[in-house]
């Protein structure tokens, strides 16, 4: 094929999830339901934090921007994976693709991020209880999650200008079924050593640590909890690390089991299933995660559910005490 300037390129090919038409209402249903179980779980979580005065603590200030950012990184991929379904076509611009890529790698990166401020805030309640709240104090919860925002916008868009200097052959199949920086490059018809340069070496740094950050949080916090005599402080260490223990496991899990799978040059039904666990299991099952193994947020939940069932004066009380909430962090 000719190589052509991406300006010339109006559209990619993306790679079907089934050739199969028999099985496109059922991959329809499948994925609007996970994508509904989501979005409700996430907010429900949101909503539950922000309207009970228990829960407004650091821990959970940082599992509200978790779930959050669960809602945006599955809202990259999944609706227009169900347009695509729907409409049964593979085509996708090349200006909504390369807003995909920024917005996936944006959202995933912030989840990186959180999750390490998450084990610190575990770090510093376990290892340092009598200075837990001169520590982490609501200025420093909020600069940590501005800074996260801040750094990793600035990368996304560092991918994107690089990107958009690369060209693409006419018609350019991509093997994936959404658009994902590392498969971009291997289609591209340019030179791609300068991207590939700066994704390894980001993905390096970003990658390695947090994770450096998680594992030395966790190795203090199993030391100190060695040392514990009381049973019933061990137990509740326990239960509110477990939670986010298995999310890390989860992501970092199936993180690695993407890039792995898409060491090759061609897709794989392994690269396929890798990539759903990651871009949709994963922020699927991590309100279930945290409300399953968690009394407070357990309760919190009953308690603004059995809220709504009264009438719509709980969302005025819920605005208020949002907005009472957020200036109490920035003053």
């Amino acid at each position: 094929m000719e190589a052509e300037n991406h300006t010339c390129v109006p559209r990619f090919l993306l790679l079907p999830l089934s050739e199969d038409p028999d099985l496109q209402p059922i991959l329809f249903g499948l994925f609007l339901s996970m994508y509904l179980v989501t979005v409700l779980g996430n907010l429900l979580i949101i909503l539950a934090i922000c309207s009970d005065s228990h829960l407004h603590t650091p821990m959970y200030f940082f599992l509200s921007n978790l779930s959050f950012i669960d809602i945006c990184f599955i809202s990259t991929t999944v609706p227009k994976i169900l347009v695509k379904v729907q409409a049964q076509n593979k085509d996708i611009s090349y200006i909504e693709c390369l807003t995909q890529v920024y917005f996936f790698n944006t959202f995933a990166g912030m989840e990186n991020f959180l999750l390490t401020i998450m084990a610190f805030d575990r770090f510093v309640a376990i290892c340092h209880p009598l200075n837990y709240t001169v520590i982490m104090n609501p200025q420093l919860c909020v600069l940590l999650v501005l800074m996260s925002w801040i750094i990793i916008c600035w990368v996304s868009l560092v991918h994107i200008v690089l990107l958009n200097r690369l060209t693409f052959s006419t018609g350019t199949e991509i093997p994936h079924f959404f658009c994902e920086l590392a498969q971009l490059l291997k289609v591209a018809s340019s030179d791609t050593i300068t991207n590939a340069i700066f994704m390894y070496t980001v993905t390096s740094l970003l990658g390695v640590v947090p994770m450096t950050g998680i594992l030395f949080s966790y190795s203090q916090i199993v030391s100190s909890l060695l040392r514990m005599s009381s049973s019933v402080a061990k137990s509740k260490a326990f239960s509110t690390c477990g939670s986010h223990l298995c999310v890390v496991s989860l992501f970092y899990g199936t993180g690695f089991g993407v890039y792995l799978n898409s060491a090759g040059t061609q897709s794989s039904p392994r690269t396929m299933i890798a990539s759903m666990m990651y871009t949709v299991v994963t922020p699927m099952l991590n309100p279930f995660i945290y409300s399953l193994r968690n009394k407070d947020v357990k309760g919190a939940l009953g308690r603004l559910l059995s809220r709504a069932a009264f009438g719509p004066s709980w969302i005025t009380d819920l605005r208020t005490k949002w907005k009472l909430q957020i200036l109490k962090l920035l003053l």
